[in-house]
């Protein structure tokens, strides 16, 4: 491994949609390996079970509770990798996917740690799974966008509605209300097919059914993280069973 000066190495690895089988090889293998792991709130105890011999220090982030400010999440980083061999940074879905990762591997990068990054299952793949729903389907839907309406500090809050055929909308539990109103002001129908999973792959999961027109009515009563998934690819199937 390249390891520049006499530092660590970091790992980025996704942690998947939350169940510890959905994590992949590569991933649990590090994870028994790490010699410290610094993990995101929605990552479970079963996860985290897989390094047991590591310190673990949780930097979780989550909307609306007190959390660790990112540039403080970036200082532990390298201070981490400066004092130890294998560190992991534990991420919930993929690193790459609303993630903030640019922003740690670019203090990564300035202190001179080497780094890699291990994929995992995003939630929108996962829920697809768990929903028995595809995301894309011949004749109806071939375009899929995912998006948040988390914004930074100086963005602008309003959401941006994607041009496609199937959105599936991250961090979607108090936002999800007013992105169905703003579609529904800009033509979407009415009963557009919505499906609402909330921990998505756990043993908690719940599965709702609702039109457009009903997500833009009632907010979203959630205690976890929800996903919300749009478009006429979400339409039920004859044989589905949810």
């Amino acid at each position: 491994m390249n390891q520049p000066h006499s530092t660590g190495k970091v790992y980025l690895v996704g942690a998947g949609p939350g169940a510890a089988d959905l994590i992949t090889v590569r991933g649990a293998r590090l994870l028994q390996q790490a010699d410290i792991v610094l993990y995101d709130a929605l990552v479970t105890p079963d996860m985290l079970a897989l390094c047991a011999q590591a310190e673990q220090i949780s930097v979780g982030k989550r909307s609306g509770q007190r959390s660790a400010a990112q540039s403080h999440i970036n200082t532990l980083l390298v201070e981490s990798a400066q004092r130890a061999a294998i560190v992991v940074r534990l991420k919930g879905g993929d690193p790459m996917l609303f993630g903030r990762a640019d922003e740690e591997l670019n203090a990564l990068e300035a202190a001179g740690i080497a780094y890699e990054i291990v994929p995992g299952i995003t939630t929108a793949l996962a829920a697809a799974a768990s929903t028995r729903q595809p995301l894309t389907k011949r004749g109806i839907a071939r375009s899929v966008a995912l998006f948040t309406s988390s914004t930074a500090p100086d963005e602008a809050e309003e959401t941006r509605i994607p041009d496609c055929d199937t959105l599936v909308q991250y961090m979607g539990g108090r936002e999800a209300m007013l992105t169905a109103e703003r579609m529904l002001s800009r033509g979407w129908s009415p009963d557009l097919p919505v499906m609402l999973v909330e921990n998505c792959s756990r043993s908690d999961e719940v599965i709702r059914r609702v039109t457009l027109q009903q997500l833009a009515q009632e907010p979203v009563s959630a205690t976890g993280p929800v996903l919300v998934m749009m478009g006429e690819a979400m339409r039920q199937r004859i044989n589905a069973g949810h």
